[in-house]
């Protein structure tokens, strides 16, 4: 029987990876903490069930790796050449991704607790994993890792949810599924309680604290089409269907300053046929196509329409979403000869992905739904303008074309040894970047730039961090570094709440 009132010194609405770090950082300042899911338990995690598990933050080097990953032996370190990503790069590459638009404060937060967040996460018996298999190529012997992004957790973001679970269950962290949040309340401009429709019931749960951390608006259409435009109609919901705006909305009810690029999203291009959203039957980062580097993409009219060489993938894929989105009928086809071929990603040898192929080019665009004259007619182009260089995936290696647009600055070969491999791919939209302004505590600001009394965010929820694009791996990194800081924060003030009461 569900009693009408209950009380908790810190509410967490959202259960993904920045809501359960905001959870057990609350926990760890004694608190007693409630996590709330919209979704049933099969459908726990948010966003954060279908990533890859890539996390990027900051380290001097193979050494402070290894204080994360212990299982690293002394055997398989000989063969790893890691670089250092600093927090100077870092900071570096988050600006320059996102146009030098990304809010100095937030994006300092993000960079310096880095590294110290992913020690906590350890701490708290979450497993990581180098990535060999995306990030590094071996040549003489030795992995060289590239980009700045050489870690995962284990078992991409089924693991890392399955993980942070078990650590919430083993602190004595309470969830309800299938208990969506439906309103904040105030008290002497304080929290002082959040009403919940529990498996049905109306619920309110008195609470010195909330932590928002349950995503944006993207699998809102309605929201989608405002914001973003019409077009968003058409994109795939990566992730999961209840990242609905909800969160967004309760704030900005009790005075939430809106804050960051609300006409802005992180999309990427995914398999044409996708699930329309994420599917829980099939978790991890299966459907996306990120090894469009090695090879040219070509829209339904023939045409190339972006530089698939401009940087790493990690620098693009999350702004070429949009660029597919844009073309006839939202489609395009990412084309690989049999020289790249074993080098594409694993998504591309599974069962799911969509695939043609055929030992010329004229066979393989008679089964494609394009301009078969203009296919050919790019194709030709393309490979008269690719220069002479050394081919090296692991490095930007100015194999570049001359005389065409768009260019293709990096990793350019002529395209020439059959078989050859056609992949259609669409926009799939992942998250939105608009959100609540908060500040480096994780506090949720009015339109006074004050913070309200008990109400903070992380995760997707907080705006200004990310503007057009953003280096790969930042999302999980900045989930569970803000979910720590508001979890912390949210602790705090909860404790001192109570001592006030006293």
């Amino acid at each position: 029987m569900v009693h009408e009132n209950h009380s908790y010194d810190v509410v967490v609405v959202g259960a993904g990876n920045a809501a359960l770090c905001a959870a057990i950082a609350s926990k760890e300042k004694h608190a007693r903490v409630l996590v709330l899911e919209k979704g049933p338990r099969h459908k726990r995690g948010g966003n954060s069930f279908f990533t890859d598990g890539a996390i990027r933050f900051a380290f001097s080097g193979l050494d402070e790796l290894r204080e994360v990953i212990p299982k690293i032996s002394d055997e398989e370190a000989s063969k790893i050449n890691m670089p250092p990503y600093t927090e100077e790069q870092y900071y570096r590459d988050l600006m320059n991704a996102t146009n030098n638009r990304s809010e100095e404060e937030l994006a300092t937060h993000l960079v310096s607790k880095s590294y110290e967040t992913i020690k906590w996460m350890h701490e708290n018996k979450i497993d990581f994993d180098l990535i060999y298999d995306n990030q590094s190529f071996v040549k003489d012997g030795i992995n060289h890792f590239w980009g700045g992004l050489p870690v995962k957790t284990s078992n991409r973001g089924v693991g890392l949810i399955n993980q942070l679970n078990s650590r919430a269950e083993e602190l004595g962290i309470d969830v309800w599924y299938e208990s969506p949040a439906t309103q904040i309340n105030k008290h002497d401009n304080e929290i002082a309680s959040i009403e919940v429709n529990k498996n049905g019931e109306e619920v309110t749960v008195q609470t010195k604290s909330v932590v928002l951390a349950c995503g944006s608006f993207e699998a809102n259409k309605k929201l989608r089409s405002k914001n973003l435009g019409d077009i968003w109609d058409n994109a795939i919901i990566r992730g999961t269907e209840f990242n609905t705006g909800d969160g967004l909305s309760m704030a900005f009810e009790i005075g939430a300053q809106p804050f960051g690029e609300w006409n802005g999203c992180h999309s990427i291009g995914t398999d044409a046929n996708a699930p329309k959203t994420g599917d829980f039957t099939k978790p991890g980062d299966i459907f996306k196509k990120h090894s469009y580097p090695l090879g040219i993409m070509i829209n339904k009219e023939g045409n190339r329409f972006v530089d698939e060489g401009a940087d790493f993938r990690n620098f693009t894929y999350a702004k070429y979403g949009r660029e597919i989105l844009k073309q006839p009928g939202h489609v395009a086809y990412q084309i690989y000869d049999s020289q790249v071929r074993d080098m594409l990603r694993d998504e591309y040898g599974k069962a799911e992905a969509t695939c043609y192929k055929a030992d010329t080019l004229e066979e393989l665009v008679n089964q494609l739904d394009v301009d078969k004259d203009q296919f050919l007619k790019t194709f030709q182009a393309y490979n008269a303008a690719v220069q002479d260089g050394d081919f090296n995936p692991a490095e930007k290696d100015n194999k570049a074309t001359k005389g065409i647009t768009p260019p293709k600055s990096n990793w350019a070969l002529k395209m020439e040894k059959g078989p050859f491999y056609a992949f259609p791919v669409t926009c799939g939209i992942t998250f939105c970047f608009g959100g609540l302004k908060a500040n480096n505590k994780g506090e949720v600001l009015d339109p006074n730039n004050q913070p309200i009394q008990g109400l903070y965010a992380a995760g997707e929820m907080i705006g200004g961090i990310f503007y057009g694009n953003y280096p790969g791996g930042s999302g999980l990194m900045s989930g569970a570094v803000f979910g720590k800081t508001a979890g912390t924060s949210a602790g705090r003030y909860a404790a001192a709440q109570k001592q006030a009461e006293f």
